[in-house]
C-alpha cells in the first residue's frame, strides 16, 4: 500500500504543479478553468485506456511466458523510474518556465484556450500512464493485495491533490525541490526492489542460472510473511533470503541512478 501511495502521490503532485503553473499564468483569462478541466478529464481518460490495454496484454501470457512478461514490465518500470528521477532533477525548472510561457501566450491571445487544454491533457496523460506502469510493476512484485493498491492509490491521490491545491493557494509553503528530493530517494529504493524482483522472475522462468546461491537468511529478524516484512518488500524490495543475482541487480540500479543523477541531474542554465 505504501509503495502505491508514494507513486500516486508523486505523480499527482507533479500533475498538480503543472496545472497550478498554467492556472497562475492565465489568471483573469475567461473560461480558462473550463478548458483546464477539459484537459484533466481527457488525460485521465487516456490513462484509463492505457490501463485497459496493459490488462489485456498481460492476459495473453501464460506459464513461463508470464514470468518473462512480468520481468519485462518490471524492467521497463525501473528504466522509467530512473529516467523520471534524472529528468525531473535536470529539467524541472525548465519545464516550469515553458509552462509559464505557454500560459502567458494564452493570456495575451497568442495561443487559443484549446492549446491550454492540450497542454494540460498531455501532462495528465503522461503522469497517469506512468502511474499505470508503476502500479503494475508493484503488483508484479507480489506481497500487495488489490485492496492495498486501491487504498494506497486513493490516499496518494487525495494527499497529492490536497497539497497541490494548498501550494497553489499559498497556504502551504513546501519547497517543491525538497519534496522531490525525499520522494526521489524512496523511488530509487522502489526501483531497485523492482529490479531484484525482475531477476527472480527470470530465474523462475529458467532464463538466469548464475549467482543463484542464497547469501543470507534474515527471516529470523524480519519475515517476509509478517506485516512489516510485506511493507518493506513492496516499498524497498526487502527479501529475507536474497541470492547473488538479486543483490547485484539491486545495487546496480541504485548505483546507476545515483551516477546518472549526478552526471545529468544538474538544472540547466539558460
Amino acid at each position: 500500500m505504501l509503495s502505491a501511495l508514494l507513486i500516486v502521490f508523486r505523480e499527482v503532485i507533479e500533475a498538480g504543479l503543472i496545472v497550478g503553473i498554467v492556472l497562475a499564468a492565465t489568471q483573469g483569462v475567461p473560461r480558462r478553468t473550463r478548458f483546464v478541466l477539459l484537459g484533466i478529464v481527457g488525460g485521465v481518460l487516456g490513462a484509463m485506456l492505457v490501463a485497459a490495454f496493459a490488462g489485456e496484454l498481460a492476459g495473453l501470457f501464460e506459464g513461463s511466458g508470464a514470468e518473462l512478461f512480468n520481468a519485462a514490465i518490471l524492467g521497463i518500470a525501473v528504466i522509467m523510474l530512473t529516467w523520471h528521477n534524472v529528468w525531473m532533477a535536470s529539467h524541472g525548472r525548465q519545464m516550469a518556465r515553458e509552462l509559464k510561457e505557454a500560459g502567458h501566450e494564452v493570456a495575451t491571445g497568442q495561443r487559443t484556450l484549446s492549446a491550454l487544454a492540450i497542454v494540460v491533457g498531455v501532462a495528465v496523460l503522461r503522469e497517469g500512464s506512468e502511474v499505470v506502469l508503476f502500479l503494475y510493476g508493484i503488483v508484479a512484485q507480489g506481497g500487495t493485495s488489490a485492496a492495498g493498491i486501491v487504498t494506497g492509490g486513493a490516499l496518494g491521490m487525495l494527499a497529492g491533490a490536497a497539497i497541490s491545491v494548498l501550494m497553489y493557494l499559498g497556504l502551504l509553503s513546501i519547497p517543491a525541490h525538497r519534496l522531490f528530493q525525499v520522494t526521489s530517494g524512496l523511488i530509487m529504493l522502489l526501483a531497485a526492489g523492482m529490479a531484484a524482483q525482475a531477476v527472480l522472475f527470470l530465474q523462475n522462468g529458467g532464463y538466469i542460472n548464475i549467482f543463484n546461491d542464497t547469501l543470507w537468511d534474515s527471516s529470523g529478524l524480519l519475515s517476509e510473511d509478517s506485516i512489516p516484512g510485506k511493507l518493506m518488500h513492496t516499498l524497498i524490495g526487502y527479501v529475507q533470503a536474497p541470492d547473488g543475482a538479486q543483490l547485484i541487480a539491486y545495487i546496480a540500479v541504485i548505483a546507476m541512478m545515483l551516477v546518472l543523477m549526478r552526471l545529468f541531474g544538474k538544472p540547466k542554465t539558460a
